[in-house]
């Protein structure tokens, strides 16, 4: 069982990576999350808003031929920038603990 705030530490890397290989919408981006960390729907929203407040994303309406249009998201240069810095610090973090927890 993984711990809550360990998740919700990593949710922000995890949907910036995830949009860092294409634009899609926000059940695909929790599908593919929830696959691996096992989250709730309800989690990845508030993420996706706050994204597009910081200028990390954007976003489009495109048809969609299973009924309405779809809000698509789609990473900025900011976004990809703070993604690449993300995953750096999270590289860092894990050797960090690895080392610690290994000895």
């Amino acid at each position: 069982m993984q711990s809550v705030q360990l998740k919700k530490g990593v949710l922000d890397l995890c949907v910036l990576g995830r949009l860092s290989t294409g634009d899609t919408y926000g059940y695909d981006i929790y599908q593919s999350i929830n696959k691996v960390l096992g989250i709730s729907e309800s989690t990845i929203y508030p993420i996706l808003r706050k994204m597009v407040n910081e200028v990390y994303l954007t976003t489009y309406l495109q048809e969609s031929p299973d009924g309405p249009p779809r809000k698509y998201f789609k990473i900025t240069k900011k976004g990809l920038e703070m993604y690449h810095k993300m995953y750096q610090e999270w590289q860092t973090l894990v050797r960090q603990v690895d080392y610690l927890i290994m000895r």
